[in-house]
């Protein structure tokens, strides 16, 4: 699976704790060898964020993604529950 980054993921990345930001990327490493593993709770959103997917990277850790094509997740949004759902 190849990843891609939208510039409000990154932004949002940078805002990260550095605890956060190693989970994240052990999530996205799950995810690029297997988008639908159990711990990742890979789900379609409804709603406004209809379209798009979301993966746990912890408890209350979220990341937002959409699919380009078979291969490719454009990843646009990373936060806590509330703050992406509010």
């Amino acid at each position: 699976m190849k990843i891609r980054f939208h510039k409000s993921f990154s932004k949002q990345f940078k805002q990260l704790s550095k605890s956060q930001k190693e989970l994240v990327k052990g999530a996205l490493e799950t995810f690029e060898e297997d988008p639908y593993h159990d711990s990742l709770r890979n789900h379609p959103l409804k709603k406004e964020w209809k379209g798009y997917h979301s993966i746990t990277a912890d408890t209350d850790l979220r990341l937002h993604f959409r699919m380009l094509d078979d291969n490719t997740a454009l990843f646009v949004a990373a936060g806590s529950h509330y703050v992406l759902y509010k």
